[in-house]
């Protein structure tokens, strides 16, 4: 399969050589690449603030600055390099993510949040499959974008929320609870998706995908019964002795720990990632251990980002922009018609249903990308397909606000859809 990693090691003008002199190491490799990136992050950040742009797009623009797929050369000496960044980058987002969603929340999301959430992820998923399939991609860049374009990106939705303070609306709470089960549906699915790629024959039988699901499901099973008993009592232990630098370490080590045995067993590093986040969700040290994450969450979120920017190779947009606003519009009426048409027949009131619907339809961000990321980590995909999710990213983070602000311009309804929507 072409992919992305092919174009790996030292890229010339900047080479390290030429700097460092020939006795370059893998340190000051790092070190040259990490700062460009930096700096150029900043810059581009400063940009998408002074337009007043999510900052999810300036670190991708950033990311096609530096990368080597935008001429004149490359501003990065090694495609290793990115790669390993945006890996450390999918653990931290991932781990962050889980630390929001404790067992607790997640049975306590209503069964209309369940009903609308899984009816709509699937049947986007299936929508976009055959839209996907019908033009000409392949199986499995099917597969892979059709999961990536179901995902709605919760924190590009939620902070759009805030800044037109919606948080606290009807429609965002039952948009919230839709995206929770979304979000574990999509790390699910891209776990068995991963394991079946995986697989030596490269073909579908019936035998690898029940195994893969298998695989999938006692892992994730496992960790939430058994880990969800022991984990958080040792975190609270832990947490006791009022020392930071020690709860830090110790659920660093939970989560790369985790994303290495999910690894092992041929699911996603984010899964694992994910997985631990919600161990961490079930101590008592939750709220300090999310506290203490965030730096460096934010950090690496940033270097995810970029690091996509940087492998997507730009001279396929042009070729792909036609199919990448098929697919778009695709996602957003199937998403928007499935949500809103659900939450109107369990006669939830009509403008809570158009606006719950307009949230969950537009933006695509951090867990589409990761998906892509995760088809090319295992050899699945084609180059085409990040540079795709990346016009995917831009339009949609950019359509956002202007979609949620429509809905929050519709007259509210008085007919009030009870507190039943969300029970």
């Amino acid at each position: 399969m072409n992919h992305t990693g092919a174009a790996n090691g030292i890229l010339s003008p900047l080479s390290p050589a030429q700097i460092f002199g020939p006795g370059a190491e893998l340190g000051d490799i790092v070190v040259m690449d990490l700062a460009v990136i930096m700096l150029v992050a900043a810059l581009m950040i400063a940009v998408a603030y002074k337009l007043k742009q999510p900052m999810v797009i300036g670190y991708i623009l950033a990311g096609m600055i530096i990368g080597p797929y935008t001429p004149p050369f490359s501003l990065v000496s090694s495609l290793e390099t990115v790669n390993l960044l945006a890996e450390l980058g999918i653990i931290m987002l991932l781990f962050v993510v889980g630390t929001e969603f404790p067992v607790a929340k997640l049975k306590s999301v209503g069964r209309l949040a369940l009903v609308v959430a899984l009816a709509e992820a699937l049947g986007t998923l299936l929508i976009v499959l055959f839209i996907a399939q019908s033009l000409g991609f392949t199986l499995y860049d099917s597969m892979f974008l059709s999961l990536a374009m179901s995902i709605t990106s919760t924190v590009v939705t939620v902070r759009v929320l805030e800044e037109l303070n919606l948080i606290k609306d009807k429609s965002s709470m039952l948009l919230l609870g839709i995206s929770v089960i979304e979000d574990i549906l999509a790390i699910s699915v891209l776990a068995v998706f991963q394991s079946v790629a995986s697989q030596e024959a490269g073909e579908f039988s019936v035998i690898g995908v029940a195994v893969s699901i298998a695989i999938a499901a006692a892992f994730i099973g496992g960790i939430i019964v058994v880990g969800s008993r022991f984990m958080p009592r040792i975190i609270d232990q832990v947490g006791k002795t009022n020392d930071y630098a020690l709860l830090l370490i110790v659920i660093l080590a939970l989560a790369f720990g985790l994303s290495f045995i999910a690894s092992g067993l041929g699911l996603s590093v984010a899964t694992g990632a994910f997985l631990a986040g919600v161990l961490v969700a079930e101590s008592r040290s939750a709220a300090i251990a999310r506290i203490v994450t965030i730096p460096l969450r934010d950090m690496f979120a940033a270097i995810f980002f970029i690091s996509i920017g940087a492998l997507m190779d730009i001279s396929l947009i042009p070729i792909f922009i036609i199919p990448a606003l098929i697919l778009i519009l695709a996602s957003f009426s199937s998403k928007f018609l499935i949500v809103t048409g659900l939450l109107m027949k369990s006669k939830v009131d009509s403008t809570t249903s158009v606006r719950t619907g307009l949230g969950m339809a537009s933006a695509k961000g951090e867990l589409s990308l990761v998906v892509v990321k995760g088809g090319q980590d295992v050899g699945a995909i084609t180059s085409s397909l990040l540079p795709i999710l990346g016009v995917v990213t831009i339009v949609t983070t950019f359509i956002t606000p202007f979609a949620i602000k429509l809905g929050s311009r519709l007259p509210l309804s008085k007919s009030e859809g009870s507190s039943k929507e969300l029970q």
